[in-house]
């Protein structure tokens, strides 16, 4: 008897316990409203960084980390990100858009206190250059000056890349051809400095696994600097009091969840836990349109949706098979049925407003008729005998709705049928790489405002093509546009490019994108941007009206 009054008293107070913690967290404030008056943002950020070595990071996770923590020599401004604002460098200068000198702040420190010189650059532009590195963003520095022979081990020696330091605060720049879109490109992470003093310290140069980026080693010139990095939980960011202009930044902090699916997203930021998400899951952006205009953003952003294909397996080796599958897609249902926030269906590759003067070629549509006389052609009449294989997405509850709408129209309109494999992140990233993989879903985001930045990638070996495709003809036009001083020939160069590329077909163009994404009012200082730039400096909580 005695034994199980002592267990029923137990018991009733382990009840009492459970009724009082879920008392306290309804009635606790969210975190949000914690995080505000401390000063701290919190962001979804999709998954968790692979790296947080700029030369090494490919991906959109490691893009919203890095650009906080490092700057380069043009900066995203407060009122348009888009515009190339003064970062490391004061001020620059060029007469034919090939050569350009850029003159660096004397007061910009490295978040350790170092000062950072033009020898950094040059230290970081040799180190993402060198091919022992096998860095994947190596073609972002092909405008310079034998950048491309260099990396491809044509040349032996960085001395003879267009890059120079005459005095610790003067950087020149001679490119292969006129660029007038080089400002925009040198906000990239790929051509960020990095601290030389740091990296060799932990060890050499072309270490692609290196302590230097764990927190307590990683030395930055951005408006923050790294504090934890606590891997699947969140990465932190603190202010860098080293900062040039660190009298401007207005937040505290940082911290980058990677909440990957995008209904826990949704579902944390409407419990309190976030101040803004990386995205939105489909089925609810009608509810936030109706309910929650003041929470909802839409804005324009320069990116596409495909499909890679891996050119070195069959059938897809096949550009008949290829252009069948592409043609067997209905992309008008998948943005309008799936998507319904204002995406287009594309029709090219390059996303409408890459630069003025472009015009993206108008060439793949929906013809399922056209697309099973192409497969009977490639040997597979109605489907029959038509190797099984899967689309191959990263976890992400809206990339499988659009991989099982595709799966259906492609077993619909061609008989034939498909699976879907689902992996992490990580994982992901590395089947692209290593081609394991026979469709692929993909996006890209331009870089830069040029249509460079969409087509360039395709080029034979680069480390971003990840398909197994090449053609010289296409090469030697991107090759001529990368040298041609006239804009009207230029964009005709690549327009026949693009031309080309969308008759062989090496990935499949789905869509043009918007971002759908949600953020509380109070969060202030966020315009939109084309390229999805931040100015984190200039982000800031408004004083009053709060949520």
């Amino acid at each position: 008897m005695t034994a199980w009054i002592t267990r029923l008293v137990l018991l009733s107070g382990l009840i009492a316990a459970l009724v009082f913690f879920h008392h306290s967290r309804a009635h606790r404030p969210p975190r949000v409203d914690a995080a505000r008056e401390k000063g701290i943002l919190l962001v979804g950020n999709g998954s968790d960084p692979a790296t947080l070595d700029p030369h090494l990071a490919t991906g959109t996770p490691e893009h919203a980390i890095l650009d906080s923590i490092f700057e380069g020599l043009v900066a995203a401004t407060p009122e348009d990100p888009d515009a190339n604002g003064h970062g490391a460098a004061e001020r620059w200068e060029t007469e034919d858009f090939v050569h350009w000198t850029f003159h660096l702040r004397k007061n910009a420190r490295w978040s350790d206190g170092a000062p950072v010189t033009a020898r950094d650059f040059l230290f970081a532009f040799e180190r993402i250059l060198t091919p022992a590195l096998g860095a994947d963003y190596a073609p972002m520095l092909y405008p310079l000056r034998n950048a491309e022979e260099f990396n491809t081990g044509k040349i032996p020696g960085f001395q003879e890349v267009g890059a120079s330091a005459p005095d610790d605060h003067t950087l020149k720049l001679v490119l292969k051809g006129p660029a007038p879109y080089l400002l925009s490109m040198l906000k990239h992470y790929a051509w960020y400095p990095v601290p030389r003093h740091v990296i060799e310290k932990h060890g050499k140069m072309t270490d692609r696994v290196s302590p230097w980026t764990r927190p307590g080693n990683l030395v930055g010139n951005g408006a923050f600097q790294l504090r934890e990095w606590r891997l699947t939980h969140y990465v932190s960011v603190e202010r860098n009091p080293h900062y040039w202009d660190a009298g401007s930044v207005r937040l505290n902090g940082i911290h980058f969840f990677p909440i990957v699916s995008d209904s826990t997203e949704e579902r944390a930021f409407r419990d309190g836990q976030l101040h803004t998400t990386l995205t939105l899951p489909l089925a609810k952006i009608p509810l936030y349109q109706r309910q929650h205009p003041d929470l909802l953003r839409v804005d324009p952003i320069l990116s596409v949706y495909f499909y890679r294909c891996n050119v070195t397996r069959k059938p897809l080796d096949d550009a008949r098979v290829r252009r069948a599958l592409a043609l067997a897609v209905d992309r008008s249902a998948i943005v309008e049925n799936i998507l319904r926030a204002g995406q287009k269906p594309a029709h090219g590759l390059t996303p409408p407003g890459s630069s003025p003067d472009y015009t993206t070629p108008d060439v793949l549509r929906f013809d399922p008729e056209k697309a099973r006389a192409l497969l009977a052609e490639a040997g597979y009449p109605d489907g029959r005998g038509f190797p099984r294989f899967e689309i191959l997405i990263n976890t992400n509850e809206a990339h499988r709705s659009i991989a099982e709408a595709v799966q259906e129209m492609w077993k619909k309109h061609l008989k034939i049928s498909i699976g879907v494999r689902n992996e992490d992140w990580g994982v992901y990233l590395d089947s692209q790489r290593k081609l394991d993989y026979s469709v692929c879903r993909a996006a890209w985001q331009g870089d830069y405002l040029d249509p460079f930045t969409f087509l360039s990638m395709w080029k034979t070996g680069d480390g971003n093509n990840n398909t197994g495709w090449g053609s010289p003809a296409y090469d030697a036009l991107m090759d001529a546009s990368s040298r041609e001083p006239d804009t009207t020939r230029r964009m005709a160069q690549l327009q026949e490019a693009e031309r080309l590329l969308l008759d062989e077909l090496p990935m499949l163009p789905l869509y043009w994108y918007v971002h759908t994404w949600l953020k509380r009012p109070e969060v202030q200082g966020w315009p939109p941007s084309l390229l999805d730039h931040r100015c984190y400096k200039a982000i800031h909580f408004q004083e009053s009206g709060r949520r």
